[in-house]
């Protein structure tokens, strides 16, 4: 699993690529801090390479969002793939986040 962050003028952009799931979940762990730091403006999550996700990387998704919320930022979700679409779909957090 690897977590490319770009920040550009208006957002900050990572770059999610592999499986999230939980062993990885540690590794990339640090990265979801760095996007929490920048969560009071836009944090967008392009998950066109996350191939799988698991409950713990959702918890990590789930953290960002409610830090957001708090900092009055918002997290965008794009390009999800089938797989992770459904798991999304299944646990209800496609009604949580802004999906692109």
């Amino acid at each position: 699993m690897t977590v490319t962050i770009e920040n550009t003028n208006d957002m900050t952009i990572a770059h999610l690529v592999g499986r999230l799931d939980t062993p990885t979940t540690a590794e990339v762990s640090p990265y979801f801090e760095q996007l929490q730091n920048a969560a009071d403006g836009t944090v967008l999550l392009d998950c066109k390479d996350l191939t799988y996700i698991a409950s713990s990387g959702l918890r990590l998704f789930l953290s960002l969002r409610k830090v957001s919320i708090a900092k009055g930022g918002k997290v965008i979700v794009k390009s999800l793939s089938n797989d992770v679409r459904q798991v999304f779909m299944i646990t209800g957090f496609l009604n949580l986040f802004e999906i692109q």
